[in-house]
């Protein structure tokens, strides 16, 4: 009976043992979850799901709610309602949200609003609540977490200033502004866009900005769309099609944006009008274009024609004539320029040299002394620019057997004899004009020219023009139209030129001025 008695207090006392190794591990766990949620920014909660706001008392709510200033026992012991450090300007419409979800019987939710610290200062929660029921007694909570989320809210407040500071400075611009994917497709747009081209934002968003620019300037881009994307930032001239069908020239300044792998993810773009620009440079070219021979020069033995085409309203080409229409079988000169670049600052450059080699040539000297004096003028004007000019000289005696040439960085002139099918270059020495005002040029000299022979002078604009597939148009494409039209007029030798370079180009947009004087000996 001992024993029995011994064995079953040994049960018992295993039975205890057990219990108190259990509840050992349970208060373990649970110092452990307290641990953790006192140093978590989430606050657990639980409080009565009453209808009566006045009514809906916390039951529970985790010590960390120390982080705000407060106790749990300030608000188990209501003392304090929860409501009522909520901020003043949240109350209402936090109130309003909880009745929605009721009314709704919405029992998962989220509420994003400001409390008042015990100290006074403003802070944003998220309160994550859920109501759940008591198995036993039937009564309904409201229990969930809040969680600190003030710096994510000062960040996220920071953005939208930032956003809202942009959106300011995108909307209020002058220029046009496109936001545009990967496949330059629209995304956003400001007004002033809209202006530009008469349409809505609506109208404009998902649409692609090679779908609205002219067919030239869509094959230009087309082609260069790859050099310019992968140079990060790029400017170019162009036409958008606007409303109606009207044409209207701007300036694009764009940028590629990339990921951090570098990944092209989109592209933005500032968009100028330059209707008005235009005008003033088209007039602009009017007055330059006056300034060139106007009609062939009538002079004994010699069949002549000329002309200029300008890649812009205005460029930095020039050719010009030099005779004395009261002696029309006297010496004739042909001058042929190309100003580095194209534009305004060569347009000026262009007419200042004009007017100086004009005046220059009306004084006695020989073609280097003209051409020596016009280098150091141009060498005071443009030294420190880094621009520069290359001329060709070309003076035709009376009897129209000899020529007489300065090459000044020029590139070289060609006869085309058709007796012997074969053209010559005519080059020599010479350096271009406003680089060295000590340079002193000199001249050469061919004799022997006979009727029927062909001179071309002209710019690297024509050869060096490209097609939509970047092929060049070369100097034996332009050698076999002269070739070709070698018995033809001047005129006819000229149009033909220009004709077929045109028709090569395809529309491709040209990026340099074209220059061209045919001479025939008649």
């Amino acid at each position: 009976q001992h024993r029995l008695f011994r064995r079953k207090l040994d049960e018992h006392y295993r039975e205890v043992e057990a219990e108190c190794a259990e509840k050992n591990k349970t208060v373990e766990a649970l110092q452990l979850a307290e641990l953790i949620i006192d140093n978590s920014p989430a606050i657990l909660f639980r409080r009565l799901a009453a209808e009566d706001p006045k009514l809906r008392k916390m039951v529970y709510v985790s010590p960390n709610i120390s982080r705000f200033g407060y106790t749990a026992e300030d608000f188990i012991n209501g003392r304090i309602m929860f409501r009522d450090i909520v901020y003043r300007e949240d109350s209402e419409r936090t109130l309003n949200e909880l009745q929605t979800y009721v009314n709704r019987g919405i029992e998962e939710y989220t509420q994003i609003y400001r409390i008042i610290t015990r100290e006074g200062d403003v802070r944003w929660i998220e309160d994550r609540t859920s109501v759940v029921e008591d198995a036993e007694t039937g009564v309904r909570y409201h229990q969930g977490i809040v969680i600190d989320i003030h710096r994510r809210k000062e960040a996220e407040e920071k953005v939208r200033k930032s956003e809202e500071k942009y959106r300011r400075i995108v909307e209020t611009a002058g220029e046009g502004f496109l936001l545009m994917d990967e496949n330059l497709k629209i995304v956003d747009l400001n007004k002033a866009y809209c202006r530009m081209v008469d349409y809505s934002r609506n109208e404009l968003i998902g649409k692609s900005l090679l779908d609205m620019v002219s067919e030239n300037y869509r094959h230009f881009f087309s082609a260069k769309r790859e050099d310019l994307l992968n140079r990060g930032y790029y400017e170019f001239e162009g036409e958008i099609i606007a409303r109606g069908g009207r044409s209207v020239p701007v300036l694009i300044h764009a940028n590629a944006l990339r990921d951090d792998s570098s990944v092209i993810i989109g592209n933005m773009a500032f968009i100028t009008d330059m209707t008005e620009h235009k005008k003033a440079l088209t007039l602009a070219g009017e007055v330059q274009r006056s300034l060139l021979p106007q009609q062939a020069p009538q002079v004994r033995g010699l069949d002549v024609s000329g002309e200029n085409a300008s890649c812009d309203e205005i460029g930095g080409d020039y050719f010009d004539f030099l005779w004395s229409a009261d002696d029309p079988g006297g010496p004739f000169t042909v001058v042929v320029g190309d100003i580095t670049g194209h534009g305004v600052e060569s347009a000026l450059l262009m007419t200042t040299a004009r007017a100086f080699l004009r005046m220059r040539a009306s004084r006695p000297g020989t073609s280097t002394d003209i051409v020596t004096a016009m280098n150091q003028h141009l060498t005071e004007d443009v030294y420190e620019t880094g621009r520069f000019m290359t001329l060709f000289y070309l003076t035709i005696n009376d009897d129209r057997s000899r020529i007489e040439w300065v090459r000044a960085g020029h590139e070289p002139a060609w006869i085309y004899d058709p007796d012997q099918d074969s053209f010559e270059e005519l080059k020599g020495p010479g350096l271009a004009l406003g680089i060295d005002e000590k340079y002193v040029y000199r001249s050469n000299r061919k004799t022997g020219l006979k009727k029927g022979q062909v001179i071309m002078v002209g710019t690297d604009g024509i050869w060096e023009g490209r097609n939509k597939a970047g092929e060049m148009f070369g100097k034996r494409r332009l050698q076999e139209i002269i070739r070709r039209n070698a018995a033809s007029s001047a005129e006819t030798i000229l149009t033909s030129v220009f004709k077929e370079q045109a028709r090569f180009s395809q529309g491709t947009r040209t990026e340099d001025d074209i220059t061209l004087v045919i001479i025939k000996f008649a």
